[in-house]
């Protein structure tokens, strides 16, 4: 059985990731190489290949659970983490106006 408020998470991921890659773009940290680009459409990809075999009953929501765990794991390590340097300071001061940074940390 589909779970609208499921689906309207992972819609809610896909823009959310769109943002942030777009942000990622913006501060000039992703140059226009195959590798990124190619990290970009597997990741659109996969979450859409995903949410098409939600949306046929292949996958459940465990598949997204340990998917969004798998996420969180992966943005405390890029952002949070002590190896990290993209931190959320570092993001902020990346842009001219603090509105603007604000918003890219927000």
């Amino acid at each position: 059985m589909r779970d609208k408020k499921l689906i309207i998470l992972v819609a809610l991921l896909i823009v959310l990731s769109l943002g942030h890659g777009a942000d990622h773009i913006a501060r000039g940290d992703i140059r226009w190489q195959f590798l990124p680009i190619g990290i970009f459409f597997a990741e659109y990809a996969s979450i859409g290949l995903a949410l098409y075999f939600y949306l046929k009953n292949k996958i459940g929501p465990l598949f997204w659970a340990i998917g969004g765990g798998i996420g969180v794991a992966l943005g405390w390590l890029a952002h949070f983490s002590p190896f990290s340097y993209e931190t959320p300071q570092y993001i902020f001061h990346a842009y001219a106006t603090p509105a603007a940074g604000w918003l890219a940390v927000a």
